[in-house]
């Protein structure tokens, strides 16, 4: 699967995603738009360690509902993260088995500036 999860009134996507030079057959998905599926949620946790790897700790519903007090289990962060898009580190990258998530220094910096070609399974956090 070749797909981009990002946020199209989030700048900082906006820019990552005009720095690539993304292939036709990548799938865009604004989450604004069509929210993530319970479905890829569960495809993106399997590249991860946990669903706390796919939170988004600075939006603003991650200190409203103060989920840094709390203890919520992977079932809950997975139903919060489907139910609130901003809960999701974005832009999410994936092209097969490489994932790339997050607008990290290091996740940039791992994600090919051209052509978006992928060399080994990988990911970034």
């Amino acid at each position: 699967m070749k797909k981009v999860f990002y946020l199209s009134t989030c700048d900082t996507c906006k820019r990552i995603m005009n720095d690539l030079d993304l292939p036709e057959d990548m799938l865009i998905q604004d989450l604004k738009k069509e929210p993530i599926s319970l479905d890829d949620l569960s495809h993106l946790r399997n590249f991860t360690a946990s669903y706390e790897d796919l939170l988004n700790k600075r939006a603003r519903i991650y200190k409203e509902l103060d989920l840094k007090n709390k203890s919520v289990s992977e079932e809950e962060l997975k139903e919060l993260i489907a139910e609130h898009y901003t809960l999701l580190k974005r832009p999410v990258f994936i092209d097969g088995e490489n994932v790339f998530i997050g607008n990290a220094k290091k996740t940039k910096d791992g994600i090919p500036p051209t052509n978006y070609i992928f060399a080994s399974s990988s990911i970034f956090l």
